[in-house]
């Protein structure tokens, strides 16, 4: 999937006003994720992803990552794009499900393996494997 196409997808999924709150949210959830995630497992899904979006991932490899909640997560976000919380939660489920249909199912299978049950909802997976509307 390439840049232009992400983004597009999470500003409708999100119901954005703009291309740039889309792009805001994109990096404000991947920059989040990088905390969370182990550095070079997140490393490896940079890989797979346009470079734009990969950068937001890359320069914690060796790190272990933080162990922190669905509602930190959300905060994080919320802080990184300067937003509400509520709004912050609907940026990062539309970049989830964009992430979801951006990756192969098996390298999503792995960055779900990473969450814990308090996230699910980041990981509804549709039966087509499409990203939900």
């Amino acid at each position: 999937m390439e840049y232009n196409e992400f983004i597009t997808h999470v500003q409708s999924l999100a119901q954005s006003d703009s291309r740039e709150e889309a792009e805001r949210a994109t990096r404000a959830t991947l920059e989040t994720l990088k905390e969370r995630m182990a550095g070079d497992e997140a490393a490896e899904i940079a890989a797979k992803l346009p470079q734009q979006l990969g950068d937001y991932l890359r320069g914690r490899e060796g790190d272990s990552g933080q162990s922190f909640n669905l509602q930190e997560f959300i905060a994080r976000a919320s802080q990184k794009e300067k937003i509400e919380p509520t709004t912050a939660a609907i940026h990062v489920r539309a970049v989830f499900a964009v992430l979801q249909n951006a990756l192969s199912p098996e390298m999503f299978a792995a960055l779900h393996a990473y969450f814990s049950h308090d996230y699910e909802e980041l990981f509804a997976i549709s039966p087509t494997g499409e990203v939900p509307a």
